[in-house]
C-alpha cells in the first residue's frame, strides 16, 4: 500500500481537533436530513488537501489482479478483482479510510453499510452473478451488489443490503449526488476522476422527467451549467438538506456563493435510477 503523503497526515489531524468543535452540528444533521463529513464548507475540505494527484494516488490500494475471498463472475472476471481490492480495504482499513476511497458514495451510508464486514465477505465468497449493470453475491444475510462502471475503473465499492430488504438508493445518496455537483462546481472534485464524462450526474436527455407530476413528461434544462466552473464559488456543507416532494423525486437545498459573489439558496430537483440520482434541474 502506498504510503500517506504528509499534507494528507496534517489534513486528517485538523479535521481530529476540529471534530469535537462540530460534533453537535453533525448530530443534528443526521436527524434533520443532512450529513456533512464533519460540518464544514464544502470547499474548505479541500482546501489544504494538496496536490490532486498526490490526493488521486493515496486512495489508490494494490493493484495486483487478485481475486483473494471474492466469488467469480462467470463472463466478467474483472469484478472479483475490482471488489476484491476493496475487501482487502474492508479486512485492513477504518471506515473512515474506506469512506475517503469509496468517494462515490454517502460517507453516511458507507459508515452503515459497512459496519458489520463479516457477512459482507462471507457472501462474497460465494459464486457471484451478473444482472443489469450489477455484479452480485447473496447469502442469506446480505446482498452485495457493485456497478459495472465502478468495476471498470479497477476498484469497486459495493452497495449492501440485507437479503431480502429493500435495496435502491436513498436521501443521503441525493445529499451526495449534490456535494459531488457543487465540489465539481467550485473546482474541488471529491476525486480528480470524478467528472461527468466519466461519472454523469446530470439526468441524461430524452429521460423521463416529470418533477411536478402532471402526466406529461418533459426534459428541463438546468440552470446551471455542470462543465462550467465557477458558477458557485462555495458552498455549505454542512447544511445539505433535503426532502421528497412527491413520487420517485427528491428535492436537495444547499446554500451557496455564486462567482459573482452572490448568497442563494439553490434547489436540486433529482429522481433515482438504476445507478444512483441524477439531477434534472436546479432553481435558485
Amino acid at each position: 500500500m502506498p504510503m500517506e503523503s504528509s499534507g494528507r497526515t496534517a489534513l486528517r489531524e485538523r479535521l481530529r481537533k476540529g471534530l469535537l468543535g462540530t460534533l453537535m452540528i453533525g448530530a443534528a444533521c443526521l436527524g434533520g436530513g443532512c450529513d456533512s463529513r464533519v460540518g464544514i464548507e464544502g470547499t474548505d475540505w479541500h482546501a489544504d488537501s494538496g496536490n490532486p494527484a498526490e490526493t488521486s494516488a493515496d486512495t489508490q490500494t494494490t493493484t495486483a489482479a487478485t481475486t483473494d475471498g471474492v466469488g467469480a463472475v462467470p463472463g466478467q472476471p474483472e469484478a472479483a478483482v475490482a471488489v476484491a481490492r476493496w475487501a482487502a480495504d474492508l479486512r485492513g482499513r477504518g471506515l473512515d479510510e474506506i469512506a475517503d476511497r469509496c468517494w462515490t458514495m454517502a460517507p453516511r451510508n458507507v459508515r452503515s453499510m459497512y459496519a458489520d464486514p463479516q457477512p459482507i465477505l462471507d457472501a462474497l465468497a460465494g459464486a457471484g452473478a451478473h444482472s443489469g449493470t450489477t455484479a452480485v453475491w447473496q447469502n442469506a444475510a446480505v446482498t452485495v451488489t457493485a456497478q459495472d462502471r465502478d468495476i471498470a475503473t479497477g476498484y469497486a465499492c459495493p452497495h449492501v443490503v440485507p437479503t431480502g430488504g429493500e435495496g435502491g438508493f436513498n436521501d443521503a445518496d441525493a445529499r451526495h449526488t449534490v456535494r459531488r455537483f457543487l465540489s465539481r462546481s467550485t473546482g474541488k472534485p471529491l476525486d480528480p476522476a470524478d467528472r461527468e464524462d466519466a461519472f454523469p450526474l446530470v439526468c441524461a436527455a430524452g429521460r423521463t422527467w416529470d418533477p411536478e407530476g402532471t402526466g406529461k413528461p418533459a426534459n428541463v434544462p438546468l440552470a446551471v451549467n455542470p462543465s462550467k466552473p465557477g458558477t458557485v464559488k462555495t458552498f455549505v456543507d454542512e447544511s445539505i438538506k433535503s426532502e421528497w416532494p412527491r413520487g420517485g423525486y427528491i428535492t436537495v437545498s444547499v446554500p451557496v456563493t455564486t462567482g459573482t459573489g452572490n448568497q442563494t439558496k439553490q434547489i436540486y430537483t433529482l429522481k433515482s435510477g438504476s445507478e444512483g440520482y441524477c439531477i434534472g434541474d436546479v432553481s435558485g
